[in-house]
């Protein structure tokens, strides 16, 4: 016989041991209350279906709503309007005598909104098609057009530009209307293109063949997704410190950021509830759709857009758009995410730094040779 595993206690064999051990053990496993059980039976509303006791204070901070309504929460529209006001009295105040500067609005092509736009062209106006033009977007989800704008606006004006600036819908200090019009990536991006339209058919002088869109984070998305949705009318665009993944952006911004988004009319939710809509929105996975050139500068140091999602655009685009594309990343540069619009605000003259200077000449360079400022509307070298 073989000798058993391990030894019996005195007077009980192993069967006599096994079998109540086991009925105990079973027994005890079924009168167990399973948690999901359990979890139904408490009246909390703290309690997840599966039976999870939730932080209320996580649930507040994790919660994204999708109900347009609530763009409106928290927001003083009134306070807007006269931030808004006050900018646009600055901006008339340092263009007189200096540069042309109207304040005009047109209708949106998709023919819900009025968009107002600032107007900035030259005192004196060259013949028809004389001058090329720039769509300038202004950056900042609910942003509008501020100060610091002037000196390079100022500049783009003196070396023979019109610049158009429009304060497409979402934009905030017009109301209630216009904020709650809000469309990320969607409808905003037709109330921009459609500035071409009206400088077209109001400003004779303006080049037609000769318009580039201009912008700076949330403006460089926009520059980037007029570009991938042809027909479009511009012949090249200038994106800076771009946002451009939207999917990677929301997650790494999380649920604080994300409602800026989701309760949108034609967004209603997160990624993960719109996906093909977020993709559409995202300009990295529209790369391939780009027909004419783009600039686009990042920085490493870049808080905002973080580099881990700028740089996969930078990426696409040297593979997919190497003639089309010229792009540079700045290491380090002073001001991370606003590293090439170092502005004093008192004086709102630009405070230069090598990386900057750097950015601008290229800009500029970039323009010129796309644009051909220096030409009248005859294909002439303007002398001045």
């Amino acid at each position: 016989m073989r000798p058993a595993p391990f030894p019996a206690s005195p007077g009980k064999t192993r069967g006599d041991l096994a079998l109540p051990t086991v009925v105990l053990l079973l027994l005890t496993l079924f009168l167990l209350p399973a948690p999901a059980i359990h979890a139904q039976e408490v009246d909390n509303e703290w309690v997840t279906d599966r039976g999870v006791q939730m932080d209320p204070e996580r649930a507040r901070m994790l919660y994204v709503s999708n109900d347009p309504a609530d763009q409106l929460v928290g927001r003083d529209l009134e306070a807007d309007i006269e931030r808004r006001m006050e900018i646009q009295a600055r901006f008339a105040e340092v263009a007189e005598g200096v540069v042309d500067f109207q304040m005009v609005e047109y209708e949106s092509s998709i023919g819900d909104l009025t968009i107002p736009a600032y107007l900035f062209q030259p005192l004196d106006k060259r013949d028809r098609n004389g001058h090329p033009a720039l769509v300038w977007v202004h950056g900042g989800v609910r942003g509008l057009w501020t100060a610091n704008y002037w000196p390079f606006v100022k500049e783009a004006v003196e070396r023979g530009y019109v610049v158009i600036a429009p304060e497409y819908r979402g934009s905030i200090g017009w109301g209630e209307e216009h904020h709650l019009a809000f469309d990320y990536g969607g409808y905003e991006v037709d109330d921009n293109v459609s500035a071409y339209d009206w400088m077209v058919e109001n400003l004779p002088h303006v080049d037609p063949d000769r318009v580039s869109m201009i912008g700076w984070s949330h403006g460089g998305f926009i520059s980037l997704l007029a570009l991938s949705r042809p027909p479009h009318p511009f012949n090249s665009a200038v994106a800076i410190v771009p946002v451009s993944n939207l999917i990677f952006r929301l997650s790494y911004k999380g649920p604080g950021y994300q409602h800026h988004f989701s309760t949108g009319e034609r967004l209603r939710g997160a990624p993960f509830e719109r996906r093909e809509e977020y993709v559409y929105r995202s300009p990295v996975y529209q790369v391939d759709h780009i027909d004419v050139p783009v600039l686009v500068h990042l920085a490493d140091n870049d808080q905002d857009v973080d580099f881990e999602e700028a740089e996969m655009l930078v990426h696409a685009l040297q593979v997919k758009k190497p003639d089309l594309a010229e792009t540079r990343i700045y290491h380090d540069p002073q001001g991370g995410h606003s590293f090439d619009r170092q502005v004093d605000m008192e004086t709102l003259t630009p405070e230069w730094t090598p990386h900057m200077r750097d950015s601008w000449n290229r800009i500029w360079a970039f323009l010129e040779w796309n644009l051909r400022p220096y030409e009248d509307g005859q294909g002439n070298v303007v002398e001045n």
